[in-house]
């Protein structure tokens, strides 16, 4: 080999061996040149899940006429306050003073004059305040209590996340079945939820409502990623057994390979988190969602075992749902400790958005996103 070659060989090998170890020793270098961020920013406008220029400019502006029949829902205590006016005040600043839709708070206590207050004075629009009924909320009484204390025990000595916790699980449970069938809820056909402590990066120019409604969005999020093991050990057996009693509600054309890498044997705990979601209600309602959620309320994973909200909704909707009913908001930057969602290149710039780019988590090696666009 001549010389000029085999120095060539010597440089490029030492490039590609510094490249290798910066990736790995400085998480930000190798967010920022990882191949999907590259070409994501490369793409721009043309990144698959954008909302269409079109799109926006028929639907914002003077052409804004429409309101889709939607809100906000926000499950908070009393003490929550500070958490909720950090995560509504970035709401109203990023989207919602334009496009003026209500929030509905729900608390398992009845909210105090100071927390009705304060929430009424930094929204442009309606609030509803509504106590969840006890049985909505409370661990139910077909329960074996000591069998559930047991599992708490355990967990919380291994330190699973919440493990030990009674009231986490209730509000799973709540979150799971019982949000949607709440009064304050029952006249609407769309939801948003927002949780305290969360950051909204970006301007929306869009209404996510309307585009849910238009084009037959039942379910929609940001952020996905794989549930714990330790809490969801036999969700997927249970949802099997209820799979095989009911198979008219499976979906054709559904988003079974979000789920699971062998045809559905297995669930590789891939989930859509939703302390942000944005979905049709009337899906949640009908009949193949709630046959669902009473089978599952029966076999007592909730308590058993330490099932999420998130996990139940995501099989939900990857079940019952055509694929192409779930979307991805790109333009929705948010972040939700510890993860982010920041939209990248063009829709960055669009957004005025202020997160950091290289901290996207959408394609980082944790995250499931990359699974739901090949399903």
């Amino acid at each position: 080999m001549h010389a000029p070659a085999r120095y060539l060989l010597v440089v490029l090998a030492s490039v590609i061996g510094l490249h290798f170890i910066l990736s790995i020793s400085h998480a930000d270098y190798g967010r920022a040149t990882s191949i999907d961020n590259i070409k994501s920013k490369i793409l721009g406008d043309a990144y698959p899940h954008n909302v269409s220029d079109e799109y926006i400019n028929a639907t914002t502006g003077t052409n804004a006429t429409r309101k889709a029949n939607a809100a906000f829902v926000i499950l908070a205590r009393n003490g929550d306050l500070e958490g909720v006016l950090f995560s509504i005040k970035q709401n109203e600043d990023r989207f919602n003073k334009r496009f003026g839709y209500p929030y509905v708070f729900l608390n398992e206590e009845p909210f105090t004059d100071e927390f009705k207050k304060w929430t009424t004075e930094v929204v442009s629009t309606k609030t509803y305040y509504g106590q969840i009924p006890h049985d909505h909320w409370f661990q139910p009484a077909h329960i074996d209590e000591a069998r559930a204390a047991e599992t708490r025990r355990v967990m919380g000595q291994k330190q699973v996340i919440y493990g030990d916790s009674l009231p986490y699980r209730n509000m799973c449970r709540f979150n799971s079945g019982f949000f949607f069938r709440h009064e304050l809820l029952k006249t609407f056909d769309y939801y948003w939820r927002i949780e305290p402590h969360v950051k909204f990066f970006c301007d929306l120019h869009y209404d996510p409502f309307l585009y849910m409604q238009d084009h037959k969005k039942k379910y929609g999020f940001t952020v996905s990623l794989p549930e714990y093991g330790e809490t969801i050990e036999t969700l997927w057996d249970t949802t099997k057994q209820f799979v095989k009693a009911h198979p008219e509600y499976i979906a054709k054309d559904n988003a079974l390979k979000f789920l699971s890498d062998d045809n559905g044997e297995t669930y590789n705990r891939c989930h859509f988190w939703s302390n942000f979601e944005i979905g049709d209600l009337n899906f949640l309602r009908g009949e193949a969602y709630m046959k669902y959620f009473e089978f599952l309320d029966e076999a007592g994973g909730f308590y058993y075992e330490r099932w999420g909200d998130a996990p139940v909704h995501s099989i939900g909707a990857a079940l019952f749902l055509k694929k192409e009913e779930i979307h991805f908001f790109n333009e929705i930057g948010y972040k939700h400790d510890p993860f982010m969602h920041c939209p990248t290149g063009e829709v960055h710039a669009r957004g005025k958005c202020w997160c950091d780019q290289n901290q996207n988590f959408d394609y980082e090696w944790y995250s499931c996103l990359k699974k739901f666009e090949a399903a």
